[in-house]
């Protein structure tokens, strides 16, 4: 894990992926900076035992709307499903990077 820099640069902890922070918490997982007004979710809606490790094998991906005033469908921007987190996460950074370029 690294320490990284926000916009207000405080030092945010945990793990990042392609510059971006990472979280998880059970089966939902968070992708993007909370400053930010777009933010990934994803949800494992499937996962299969691969010798001893639990592995997520299906994927629902939505972009957010990340304002806090908005609640549920209100947010979603776009929504998929992929197989393998892998896949989720490439589709996931493609759509923050381009609502985020906008």
């Amino acid at each position: 894990m690294e320490a990284k820099e926000d916009k207000t640069n405080k030092k945010v902890q945990g793990l990042t992926y392609k510059g971006r922070l990472l979280t998880r918490k059970g089966d939902m997982l968070y992708y993007g900076n909370p400053e930010d007004e777009y933010i990934i979710t994803m949800k494992v809606l499937d996962s299969k035992m691969v010798k001893d490790i639990k592995v997520s094998s299906r994927i629902s991906i939505e972009l957010q709307l990340n304002r806090p005033g908005l609640k549920g469908k209100e947010k979603v921007v776009k929504k998929a499903e992929r197989e393998g987190l892998y896949r989720a996460l490439e589709i996931g950074t493609i759509w923050l990077e381009d609502a985020l370029s906008s």
